[in-house]
């Protein structure tokens, strides 16, 4: 990832949740095919990804369900709010993902929406499975466990 010092990298939107519901197995930055005026409305910060996912359909990754808000100035000229973006993926890497997606129970979930170093839209999706609600409650008590342990040490 990128340093904290790059005057250029900067975090659109960020899917929390997506650890909490999901194993992450493995991660991609890929790009994103968009708008003039949906990168308008990204500069300014207004994006959500935490209901999205991303799917293979006719031999290419999208994003479905990703939101950007409308840009005003953009007028008529503006764009679809949640509209399918096209991801940019190397054919390689796109049948490595189709066939985690053939696999039970794995999904394409988005991680971060970022500008990367150079000022272009990155989205880092996670080859993931689902947690049941047992392994969330697990999570969750390592998670305080964790807490509770910085607690102590810092008293101590």
């Amino acid at each position: 990832m990128a340093e904290k010092h790059d005057p250029n990298y900067k975090v659109i939107a960020e899917n929390r949740r997506a650890r909490f519901d999901y194993f992450i197995e493995s991660d991609l930055e890929v790009g994103i095919v968009l708008t003039g005026s949906e990168v308008k409305s990204l500069r300014t910060g207004q994006s959500n990804i935490a209901e999205s996912y991303a799917s293979v359909e006719e031999g290419e990754l999208w994003l479905i369900n990703g939101y950007i808000a409308a840009y005003k100035q953009a007028g008529v000229f503006g764009h679809e709010e949640r509209r399918k973006r096209k991801l940019l993926v190397s054919k390689k890497e796109l049948s490595r993902l189709w066939q985690a997606i053939g696999r039970e129970g794995m999904t394409l979930v988005p991680l971060v929406m970022y500008f990367n170093h150079k000022g272009r839209v990155k989205l880092k999706i996670g080859v993931a499975k689902g947690k049941k609600v047992a392994d969330k409650r697990e999570t969750a008590a390592k998670r305080d466990w964790n807490r509770q342990k910085q607690r102590l040490l810092k008293q101590g």
